[in-house]
């Protein structure tokens, strides 16, 4: 039986490991020991977290480091926090969670008016120069306070919430608060943005007194990594913005500029009005019409005078006491990204038209990144080391290209801490959702296969279909009726408070006689939410999500395939699409002691391709059902009476 090493014990606060836990300390420790990258597999259950964190705290210890451990939600930051309080009692280390800013501000003034984090770090200095934050000039006002908050931070662990909780009550700046803890933080848990988006990354490492490389870096859920990459080097520009521009060049008086966003606004309207939903555009058309069309010959030196003027915009507004956000300079920050992506084929452009909330029919111009490499790469090859970790990253190689991880890191697949008996997984053949193959009579037989899973599942069962389309088409073709327990579903633009709300009231139908929660792959609560116990027993994916084949699709498909010959399709549809199905599958396995049956409603699941991109805990032993009636209620009546 393989041990942990004598420097890891010291941090390891369990008595005990769990299966093949021990392995996936070994092989990080070796690796961030040796200053080397690992990119590393294992399922739920494991306790990839605690086993991440003592893994690397001996080295950080050593070695002055800090451990950066990046993660998409706050119950992931707060989860670290809490491991490390267990490490804590063992072995004293400070650590700390944050929030983005605007979660973590108090000044009401400043978090209404700001649309995303940029902007709001934006208002948050011109508020701080101008003395106008009562919260930040308390920091100052109430030295003895603020000190003593200081230490009690530095102390031990703390989340996010906590802190936010005590700034409220001694009404300083939680924000500075994190900032001047950071220093003294060993561990600090935090969203991808803080690390991977350069503007973001620069400003805290700033605040953090350290470069990328002093640092550690654990990526959690890194299968979330390469789309939040292409997220971060995208950019946006509607025409509602174009619209407000216009309005805001009036109000202040620059008719140039006013005539330019009215002018560029009928472009665009006429360039997508005959556009049904999206088409990649040429970059140097755009480019052309402002120089011949709008009279601008030389459109670099106009686009920095808007941001000029967006800037002037900005403390204008904030000197009359309203919120300093500037749709000038919203739209010339676009306008001068779309010069300098111009003529790089990592990018594309493309024009669409959509329905916004109201459910008018608008349209956007869109700078689409294609390759995820760009944001992860700089930050990959500069840290000390890189810990990146997820239960679904198979094919770990094609995972290592996309993201450009280093030649030397360190590739393993830890084998899952399940017992065997524990996990149902099996394909129903006979039913798809292939687009060709979507009728009525097909929707009639999914259905009738669902029912047998939920009728014969103790408590609570989850659904999770391929897209929305299929979300709808089951519940328009009667799903609700034939269930014989209560079903929550998601709704597309469901507020995220909602949402919490609705899984919650789920959850709680475990205890009792059992629910269903219908929901898509790729969604907030088929990747962000736990299942464990009766809250989940089945779950049932329902179809591949492949991604509609729209233009960036296939522009994604063709640059991976010159990056990576022959691999296009596979890197940029196929494997989304499985890590999505993997994703959705996992939900009610979460704990050792967890028992769930996976179904996979659609024969595509069954082929050797699709297979080979599952965990192997589910792929292992998949049972492949014929297409018949009452054999899937017999399976999942047979598992779940065998685990009683």
């Amino acid at each position: 039986m393989i041990k942990l090493p004598s420097e890891v014990t010291e941090y390891f606060p369990y008595n005990s490991v769990r299966p093949h836990q021990d392995e996936f300390v070994n092989t990080v420790f070796n690796a961030v020991h040796e200053r080397r990258s690992v990119l590393i597999e294992g399922s739920n259950g494991l306790g990839k977290t605690i086993s991440a964190l003592s893994a690397c705290l001996p080295v950080a210890v050593e070695k002055n480091l800090k451990i950066l451990y990046v993660a998409r939600t706050h119950r992931q930051h707060d989860r670290v926090i809490e491991e490390l309080r267990a490490i804590y009692k063992k072995h004293p280390v400070a650590g700390v969670s944050i929030r983005g800013r605007n979660e973590m501000c108090l000044n009401v003034f400043a978090a209404r008016g700001a649309f995303d984090s940029k902007s709001l770090m934006e208002v948050c200095e011109l508020l701080k120069a101008k003395s106008r934050c009562p919260y930040y000039i308390n920091v100052d006002e109430r030295t003895y306070d603020y000190l003593q908050l200081q230490q009690q931070v530095a102390a031990r662990p703390y989340m996010a919430s906590e802190i936010l909780r005590i700034c409220k009550k001694k009404e300083v700046c939680p924000y500075e608060l994190v900032k001047s803890a950071l220093s003294d933080a060993k561990v600090v848990a935090l969203s991808y943005l803080y690390v991977f988006d350069p503007v973001i990354r620069t400003a805290f490492l700033k605040n953090l007194e350290s470069e990328l490389q002093k640092i550690i870096l654990i990526v959690d859920e890194a299968h979330n990594l390469p789309e939040t990459a292409i997220d971060i080097s995208s950019s946006t520009l509607s025409l509602f913005v174009l619209k407000q521009a216009e309005l805001e060049a009036n109000r202040f008086g620059n008719k140039d500029i006013e005539a330019f966003a009215n002018f560029f606004r009928i472009e665009v309207e006429k360039l997508t009005d005959k556009i049904s939903r999206e088409e990649v555009i040429s970059p140097d058309s755009i480019i052309e019409i402002i120089q011949k069309q709008g009279n601008i010959a030389n459109p670099r030196d106009f686009f920095e005078h808007l941001h000029e003027v967006g800037s002037s915009v900005k403390r204008s507004l904030l000197a009359e006491g309203k919120n300093p956000r500037s749709y000038i300079h919203a739209m010339c920050e676009f306008l001068l990204k779309w010069l300098e992506t111009l003529g790089d084929s990592s990018f594309i452009n493309v024009a669409s038209r959509y329905y916004n909330k109201e459910n008018n029919k608008t349209a956007k111009l869109e700078i689409v990144a294609l390759d995820p490499s760009k944001i992860t790469e700089p930050v990959f090859s500069s840290t000390y080391a890189n810990v990146i970790m997820s239960g679904t990253l198979q094919p770990l190689e094609a995972y290592s290209r996309i993201t450009r991880l280093p030649q030397s890191t360190v590739k393993c697949i830890v084998p899952s801490p399940f017992p065997k008996e524990h996990v149902f997984s099996a394909v129903s053949l006979g039913v798809t959702t292939s687009m060709e193959k979507r009728t009525p009579a097909m929707y009639q037989t999914i259905i009738q296969r669902i029912n047998e899973v939920v009728k014969n599942t103790p408590t609570n069962t989850g659904v999770f279909a391929a897209s929305f389309e299929v979300l709808n088409a089951l519940l328009s073709e009667g799903l609700e009726n034939v269930l014989e327990k209560p079903l929550f579903h998601e709704r597309k633009g469901m507020t995220s408070k909602a949402n919490e709300k609705m899984v919650s009231d789920f959850k709680v139908c475990g205890d009792r006689n059992g629910a269903v929660f219908l929901g898509v792959q790729g969604g907030r609560t088929s990747e962000g939410v736990d299942f464990p116990g009766n809250q989940m027993n089945s779950v049932i994916v329902v179809g591949v999500p492949y991604a509609e084949p729209t233009s960036r699709v296939k522009a994604q498909i063709d640059y991976y395939d010159k990056c990576f010959p022959g691999l296009g399709r596979e890197y940029g549809y196929v494997l989304p699409a499985m890590k999505r199905a993997s994703q959705a599958a996992g939900r009610p396995i979460r704990t050792l002691d967890d028992r769930g049956a996976i179904v996979f409603l659609d024969y595509r699941f069954a082929t050797n391709y699709c297979r080979s991109f599952l965990p192997s805990w589910i792929s292992n032993g998949m049972k492949i059902l014929p297409d018949s009636k009452g054999v899937l209620a017999g399976e999942i009546s047979n598992f779940f009476e065998i685990q009683s």
